[in-house]
């Protein structure tokens, strides 16, 4: 397949959300996490996408509420949740929004992982890069420009 590349700088604030139609995988430790053909992928400057699976996608039972919660003014109040590996606890490798703003509705519910903070993520069969950072939870594919918030380069921050 023909992937044209995008510029992370052409996406807008605030961020833009579409119907995901592409494969997502999520893997560690050997195991399926997430895996899904839908959700929604967010696309907001500066940042690579952030993709948003349903929540019937995901492997709940390896995961366990956290206490961290974060706040977007552009999503609202996010909650995240930790994983339960073969050697302890990986905190916080997930967020969802439960009660987006309402321009940010289609995300209601739906959990986008930290692809630095699991073994793999998967776009399509890609493997993606994570974005740099500790806050951000963007994915990297060769489709993929920037420079980006949050990794050298990046102007302004």
């Amino acid at each position: 397949m023909n992937q044209l590349t995008e510029c992370v700088w052409d996406y807008p604030r605030p961020p833009r959300i579409e119907a995901n139609r592409r494969h997502l995988l999520v893997v560690h430790e050997g195991r399926t996490l997430a895996q899904t053909d839908g959700g929604w992928r967010l696309l907001e400057t500066s940042h690579p996408p952030c993709f948003y699976l349903p929540p019937e996608a995901v492997d709940w039972t390896r995961l366990a509420e956290s206490s961290t919660v974060t706040f977007c003014e552009f999503k609202g109040r996010a909650r995240y949740w930790s994983l339960r590996s073969d050697d302890g606890v990986i905190p916080d490798v997930c967020w969802s929004y439960p009660d987006p703003v309402d321009s940010q509705g289609e995300i209601a519910g739906h959990v986008s992982f930290y692809a630095g903070r699991v073994d793999a993520c998967y776009v399509d069969g890609e493997r993606v890069r994570a974005q740099e950072g500790s806050y951000y939870g963007g994915w990297i594919t060769s489709g993929i420009e920037g420079p980006f918030k949050g990794g050298p380069g990046t102007v302004g921050w």
